[in-house]
């Protein structure tokens, strides 16, 4: 919690630096913009970026495992996550495409496995609980995504990406909003 006497300092913090969050609202909104007009280039560039993190991740996991002053026994486990990290990244920058198929796959999995689960919940629970035809039917959407992404991977991907630029897109509005909001606190 904030004391009386650092609140006026934060307020002229923020205040002077309004035209940031500014900024940041309007990169935001060209993210959005560009994602929604290429993408295609905006997944592949998101795979390739998990692909780097994953790989230097875990050549730093391996480093840490090596040189730490742990106890042995300790440092197999944080070997392990850098030989996963390494592996993962060599994979997705060999193979961007096939990571990004495997991705869709494994939500299609998640969500028809999901799907079934609120079905038979909701069967079973129709006696104790109201509104059971909800829950049974967010089950059928669930298997209906999940069918779309097996047969049509291509659109998941594609909706992943909109999905991501519609969310730029309300972060940067709404940065936008609160750097001009700010604006106002710089007399303060």
């Amino acid at each position: 919690m904030l004391s009386e006497d650092s609140a006026p300092e934060i307020a002229r913090l923020f205040g002077t630096r309004w035209w940031v969050i500014l900024l940041r609202g309007i990169v935001a909104i060209a993210f959005g913009v560009l994602a929604f007009t290429w993408p295609v280039l905006t997944l592949a560039t998101l795979v390739l970026l998990f692909g780097f993190y994953a790989f230097v991740d875990g050549v730093f996991s391996l480093i840490s495992a090596i040189g730490g002053h742990r106890r042995k026994e300790d440092r197999w486990l944080l070997a392990l996550e850098g030989i996963v990290g390494v592996w993962a990244g060599v994979v997705t920058l060999r193979a961007p495409a096939l990571t990004a198929l495997a991705l869709l796959l494994i939500i299609s999995f998640w969500a028809m496995a999901t799907g079934f689960l609120r079905i038979v919940a909701a069967i079973r629970l129709r006696k104790e609980i109201s509104g059971e035809l909800w829950l049974a039917l967010s089950g059928v959407l669930s298997i209906i995504f999940a069918l779309i992404l097996m047969t049509q991977p291509a659109i998941g991907a594609l909706a992943l990406v909109w999905v991501i630029a519609g969310f730029a897109l309300i972060l940067g509005v709404l940065e936008i909003i609160l750097g001009f909001e700010l604006r106002s606190l710089r007399t303060v």
